[in-house]
């Protein structure tokens, strides 16, 4: 498995460093950290980030508050279909796209694909679908799920296991390296999504299961108070958030040589692993 990594479209918080602990200035700057895995046959997706709509027309897409609050740097050529184009892809490969939740800035892409068929716990996808409460309708955009009749959800009550978590699904159709694993508490079906990269080395992307490096420091966890805020602000669960970011750690700890985890909004792990500033797109 070839693994590409693309931050699409960065967000520009209020808070400066509360927010992402080094920028100074009013706003902080927050990765969307996608990966594009390489099959043999095939592309897979994992979470799309913002869309060639949401650049477009911001306001159609997204709530007032968000747009407020995270002032996305919207430029196309960080969209996933334009850093796809630029490594020489075409959309139509992308034949299956797997999201960690349905949050607006995780599947904002979802339009750009309309040929992929995409996988979610039914979890999320039922949840999204409901939309109970404001937050939910800010944050849960339908706006953005003009590709629903692909969508294919997954039981979080059944599965195998794997380094200690449970109820691990492969996915139909997608290679048997690539699976869903169930994260809840940010969201009632966020997920992390492992890639077995060679033979028993195994890339783990949490999405919002964390938001800041420091939150998986061994002895000393930490994070910094905007982010603080923003995950208890936006979680469904937290004690299900807290514990499974106590059980990312104990992996880490335990299964580091094996298994590389990572998160969807940090820039320090994304330039770490990706090998290039935040603001380029992916190099071929």
């Amino acid at each position: 498995m070839r693994i590409h990594h693309l931050n699409c479209i960065s967000s520009c918080p209020l808070g400066g460093a509360l927010m992402d602990g080094h920028t100074r200035g009013l706003r902080g700057r927050l990765t969307c950290h996608c990966v594009l895995v390489e099959c043999a046959d095939q592309l897979v997706l994992i979470d799309t980030g913002y869309g060639l709509r949401d650049v477009e027309n911001p306001p159609s897409r997204i709530s007032r508050f968000f747009l407020t609050l995270l002032a996305p740097d919207f430029r196309e050529e960080l969209t996933a279909i334009r850093q796809i184009e630029r490594l020489g892809f075409d959309a139509r490969d992308v034949r299956h796209i797997v999201l960690t939740h349905l949050d607006f800035d995780h599947a904002g892409g979802l339009d750009d694909f309309p040929h992929a068929r995409v996988h979610m716990m039914s979890a999320e996808r039922d949840d999204a679908r409901a939309q109970r409460s404001l937050l939910d309708r800010m944050r849960y955009r339908p706006q953005q799920w003009s590709t629903s009749r692909n969508w294919h959800g997954y039981s979080q009550a059944v599965g195998d296991k794997w380094y200690g978590f449970e109820c691990v699904r492969g996915l139909a159709g997608v290679p048997p390296e690539i699976l869903l694993i169930p994260l809840p508490g940010h969201t009632l079906g966020h997920a992390g999504v492992a890639v077995e990269r060679t033979a028993g080395y195994w890339h783990l992307q949490t999405g919002d299961a964390y938001f800041y490096h420091g939150e998986m420091d061994l002895e000393h966890p930490h994070c910094t108070p905007g982010l603080r805020f923003y995950q208890w602000m936006m979680e469904k669960d937290r004690s299900a958030r807290l514990r499974n970011q106590a059980r990312l750690r104990e992996l880490k700890q335990t299964h580091g040589n094996a298994v590389k985890v990572y998160s969807s909004h940090d820039v320090l792990e994304f330039e770490n692993i990706s090998r290039h500033p935040l603001d380029e797109p992916a190099h071929a």
